[in-house]
């Protein structure tokens, strides 16, 4: 059966081009022009992936409050933002509120649609038993990699699932560097440099809300990220 991806975009040319190319591999798109269209329609069936602009119509940042809505209802529905905002200010916005991706248009149709089928195939992954450790602990630490849950000092930390798969990729080897195309292959994205540092420093705020603290991620200059021992 055909994975759901719904294209929320307001301009009608745009909207038609990305729908009938993403359609042609194999897709079943649905396309809103609104945030209240595509709210609405959310409410009745959540997509598999959801594409999103930021401007939408009347609302300059109506793609901000769907992605909202979108992961308070769903804390692994993969949501790429797809705009033509490329200020740092808008990027780090756009993940800090669950975005797993970031592009703007100027991307090619061929690069968008390996970061979809990049995103499926970590979530298809997600779904699969965990034919190995269930739990892994590093001290304050807790991942459940059966239900993708992180803890720290016993409270739950609200990671999405590239977050998860980042923390996984650095604690899974505490003291070990992992340079940023280690954590994109971990998290099965492909992003530019300053998107990892931007899901690195949502994943020290998350961890940081439960325990102001926190200091288990070091930063290496010049190579990557490592887990405490």
């Amino acid at each position: 059966m055909a994975k759901r991806i719904a294209l929320v975009e307001d301009d009608a040319a745009i909207r038609a081009n990305y729908a009938e190319a993403i359609k042609r591999h194999g897709y079943d798109i649905v396309s809103y022009a609104s945030r209240p269209e595509a709210s609405a329609a959310f409410r009745v069936r959540l997509p598999e992936l959801a594409i999103i602009d930021i401007g939408l119509g009347a609302e300059p940042d109506g793609g901000f409050t769907l992605c909202r809505e979108l992961r308070a209802a769903s804390a692994t529905l993969p949501i790429i933002f797809l705009t033509a905002r490329d200020s740092d200010f808008d990027i780090v916005s756009g993940l800090r509120l669950g975005a797993d991706d970031y592009l703007t248009k100027d991307i090619s149709l061929p690069h968008l649609l390996a970061r979809i089928a990049a995103l499926f195939r970590r979530a298809d992954l997600a779904r699969e038993p965990q034919a190995a450790e269930e739990t892994i602990d590093r001290g304050n630490l807790t991942l459940d990699m059966k239900r993708f849950l992180a803890r720290w000092r016993g409270r739950e930390v609200d990671l999405t699932l590239t977050e998860f798969w980042m923390v996984h990729a650095m604690a899974k080897f505490p003291g070990h560097v992992k340079n940023r195309d280690q954590l994109m292959g971990d998290a099965k994205i492909v992003v530019d440099d300053g998107t990892i540092t931007s899901h690195i420093k949502r994943i020290r705020r998350k961890f940081a809300a439960v325990d102001p603290g926190f200091d288990a991620i070091d930063t290496v200059y010049g190579m990557g990220y490592r887990w405490r021992e």
